[in-house]
C-alpha cells in the first residue's frame, strides 16, 4: 500500500437479533416465508396503531453492549428516523439518537481496542425485490428488532476490518443474541472510509459502501474504495462525500446517493414510547448470565488441557464446538487426542459438507466410544479412521462396526513377519532408498503393510519388524 496516505475507516453493523417476534409488535421473525405473510397493521405502519418494545430484544441488546465493554445507559429513549423508500411503509423508522443504549466500549483484536461508540436498538425496514423492470417489496422484514453497533474510526486497513468483523460476530454468536448469517442479512456491516496524508490530524472526506454480503466482499469492497480515492487525492481531486453501492459481479463500487447527516433524516423524540429505564439490579443479573468469551474458554483449554494455541483457536471459533470437545472430554480423558481428532476428521467432514458441528451425525459420546478403542490399541489409526467414516453413513457404534467387520487389532508374529516380507519384495526401489539413508519411506511401507491385513497389526509392531528385516 501506498505509504503517503493514511486508511481511516469507522464500521456501522446492523445485527439481527434473535427473537421469536418483531421490535414493538408480535408478528413472527422468520427467514424465507412467503412474501408480506408475517405483517400487521403495526409495523405496516397503519394509522392509529401504537408500537409496544420487545422486552426480550432490550434483553439480548443488554447482553451485546455488556460483552462489548460497553457502559449500559440505564435512561435511553426512541427517536423517529425521517426518510421516504418504498420499503419503509411508516415514512420513519423507530431508533435510538440522542440516548443510545449503550456506549463506550471496545473490541479486542490482537494488540489493538477498536473503540465502540455505541450500541443501540432499532427495527428493520422491508426489502425491496427487482424483478426485471419492476420493483416489489416484501414488508415481512420491517420492525425486526436489531442493534446498530458504531465503531470510532479506528480501523487502519481492510484486512484488520475483516478481523474486527469475525471477533464481534463471534462473541455475539457465543452469547446467542443472533446467528449472525450475512447471506440472511442478520449480520450487515456498512464501513466508512476515508484517506488523509500521513501525519494529518484532519480526517479526509469519507465515503460508506453499502451491500457488503459476506467477509470477502467487505475486503475486496474496501480494497477498491482505496484505491479509488488514492487515485483522485492524486490528481488533486476531491473526494465526493456519497454512500456507494458494491456490485459483487463486477468488484466495482458505484454512486447510490449523497452520504446524510443527521440533519438530514430530521430526528424527533418518538412520541409512543416511553423513555427505557434499566435498573441496576436488572443490569447485573444479565452481567451475571453471560456465558464465558472465546478468550476466556481458549485460556481454559490452553491452561487446563495444555493444548497449543493454534489447537485452542480453532477448537473455540464457535461455543458449539468447544461445547463438543468438553462433551467428548467428559466420556474420555485424553484433551490431546481428543482435540486432534476434532481439529482434523470432525472439522474435516464439516467443511466437506459445509455444515456446523450441531449438525453432525456422531454424537460427542459416539466419538469417545471410538477413541477409546484408539487409545487402548484396540484398533489401529487406520481403522479408527475407516470406523469413523462408516459411523457417518450409518447409526452404529464404533464397537458394533469393530464386531461387525472383525476389524480387531491382533497379535499375529507369522502374519507380521510374511506380510513385511511380502511388502519389502514387492517395493525393492523403496527399500534402496531406505537403505540409501531416506527413512522417511519407511511410513510407506507400513502403510503397505496395514492395507494388506487391514489395519489388524499394530504400527509400532509393523516398523520393528520392517527395520528388523531391512538390517
Amino acid at each position: 500500500m501506498n505509504d503517503k496516505y493514511e486508511v481511516i475507516i469507522g464500521l456501522e453493523v446492523h445485527v439481527q437479533l434473535k427473537t421469536k417476534s418483531k421490535c414493538f409488535c408480535s408478528c413472527p421473525v422468520e427467514f424465507g416465508g412467503l412474501p408480506n405473510t408475517n405483517v400487521c397493521p403495526v409495523c405496516l405502519g397503519l394509522p392509529g396503531t401504537l408500537p409496544v418494545l420487545n422486552r426480550k430484544a432490550v434483553e439480548l441488546a443488554i447482553k451485546a453492549g455488556l460483552a462489548l465493554n460497553c457502559q449500559i445507559i440505564q435512561k435511553s429513549s426512541f427517536a423517529r428516523k425521517h426518510y421516504f423508500y418504498p420499503d419503509l411503509p411508516k415514512g420513519y423508522q423507530i431508533t435510538q439518537y440522542k440516548e443510545p443504549l449503550a456506549v463506550n466500549g471496545y473490541i479486542e483484536i490482537e494488540d489493538s481496542k477498536i473503540r465502540v461508540r455505541r450500541l443501540h436498538l432499532e427495527e428493520d425496514s422491508g426489502k425491496s425485490m427487482h424483478c426485471g423492470t419492476e420493483t416489489l417489496v416484501d414488508f415481512n422484514r420491517c420492525g425486526v428488532p436489531l442493534i446498530e453497533v458504531v465503531t470510532e474510526p479506528d480501523i487502519k486497513s481492510p484486512e484488520q476490518t475483516v478481523q474486527v468483523l469475525q471477533v464481534l460476530r463471534q462473541i455475539l454468536r457465543y452469547l446467542d443474541v443472533s446467528d449472525c448469517d450475512m447471506e440472511k442479512g442478520h449480520f450487515r456491516c456498512e464501513p466508512n472510509i476515508s484517506l488523509r496524508k500521513v501525519g494529518e490530524k484532519k480526517l479526509g472526506v469519507r465515503t460508506e459502501l453499502k451491500n457488503l454480503n459476506s467477509l470477502r466482499s467487505v475486503r475486496e469492497g474496501l480494497q477498491f474504495e482505496i484505491e479509488r480515492q488514492k487515485k483522485i487525492l492524486d490528481n488533486n481531486e476531491e473526494v465526493i462525500q456519497e454512500t456507494l453501492f458494491w456490485d459483487e459481479q463486477t468488484k466495482t463500487a458505484g454512486s447510490m446517493r449523497g452520504k446524510e447527516e443527521s440533519e438530514d433524516y430530521r430526528y424527533f423524540p418518538e412520541p409512543d414510547l416511553p423513555v427505557l429505564v434499566i435498573s441496576q439490579s436488572e443490569i447485573e443479573r444479565i452481567k451475571k448470565s453471560l456465558p464465558l468469551m472465546p478468550w476466556q474458554r481458549k485460556a481454559i483449554l490452553i491452561s487446563n488441557y495444555g493444548l497449543s494455541e493454534n489447537t485452542a483457536e480453532i477448537i473455540v471459533e464457535t461455543k458449539e464446538f468447544v461445547d463438543y470437545f468438553e462433551e467428548t472430554l467428559k466420556e474420555i480423558n485424553d484433551p490431546h487426542l481428543v482435540a486432534n481428532w476434532l481439529v482434523t476428521e470432525v472439522r474435516g467432514i464439516l467443511n466437506e459438507k459445509g455444515i456446523l458441528i450441531q449438525d453432525f451425525s456422531i454424537s460427542p459420546s459416539k466419538l469417545a466410544e471410538l477413541l477409546r478403542l484408539l487409545k487402548t490399541e484396540k484398533i489401529s489409526n487406520k481403522v479408527a479412521k475407516d470406523i469413523f467414516n462408516e459411523m457417518l453413513i450409518t447409526d452404529k457404534t464404533a464397537t458394533e462396526i469393530l464386531n461387525l467387520k472383525d476389524l480387531t487389532l491382533v497379535d499375529d508374529e507369522d502374519l507380521l513377519f510374511n506380510t513385511v516380507k511380502e511388502v519389502l519384495q514387492e517395493n525393492p526401489e523403496v527399500v534402496a532408498k531406505y537403505k540409501a539413508g531416506k527413512t522417511t519411506v519407511i511410513s510407506y511401507l507400513i502403510g503397505q503393510v496395514q492395507k494388506k491385513t487391514k489395519g489388524k497389526l499394530k504400527p509400532q509392531k509393523i516398523q520393528e519388524a520392517i527395520i528388523k528385516q531391512l538390517e
